[in-house]
């Protein structure tokens, strides 16, 4: 029998519940943060999967939901292969980062559109001068390892950085 999946709504609602309490480093309510990149995502032409780990992709990261719910959750592999790729590791080497969301398909429109509201000159203006140059550099250091708005094919930079790894 086949399994019944959350519907992107169902998604959705997961996301802001688990966020509902949390805030950006601006104070703003955390779901605008996840409503944006989901957005972001969508008008690129992302699938429903897409879509649905934009909305989850900081669930783990922030502890809004655990390992096991995604473990259990009625989702398609690929969307629980999508955050997890985009889940950053505490004391995870960015390269390690980067190439895994390079290697795991669909990953890397949702980071694409995470770091374009990440950096939106709006969002950062309001934050402290040096929090705010901090974030533009690693954001910046990021796209250029993903390959993106950099000219080159996405990840030509992370495999140049990291020969051993083709």
């Amino acid at each position: 029998m086949p399994t019944a999946y959350l519907t992107l709504s169902e998604v959705e609602s997961v996301a802001r519940e688990a966020h509902r309490l949390q805030t950006d480093k601006a104070g703003r309510p955390y779901v605008e943060h996840l409503a944006a990149v989901a957005e972001g995502v969508r008008i690129r032409g992302g699938s429903e999967e897409q879509i649905a780990a934009a909305w989850l992709h900081d669930a783990l990261e922030d502890g809004a939901l655990s390992r096991q719910w995604l473990d259990d959750a009625a989702l398609p592999r690929e969307v629980k292969e999508m955050v997890l790729a985009v889940t950053k590791r505490d004391d995870e080497d960015l390269y390690a980062y980067t190439g895994r969301i390079l290697a795991t398909p669909g990953a890397l429109m949702i980071k694409e559109s995470d770091l374009a509201h990440n950096a939106d000159p709006g969002r950062l203006a309001v934050l402290e001068p040096a929090t705010r140059t901090r974030l533009a550099e690693k954001y910046a250091q990021v796209r250029g390892l993903l390959g993106l708005g950099t000219g080159g094919r996405p990840g030509e930079r992370w495999e140049q950085a990291n020969p051993e790894a083709g």
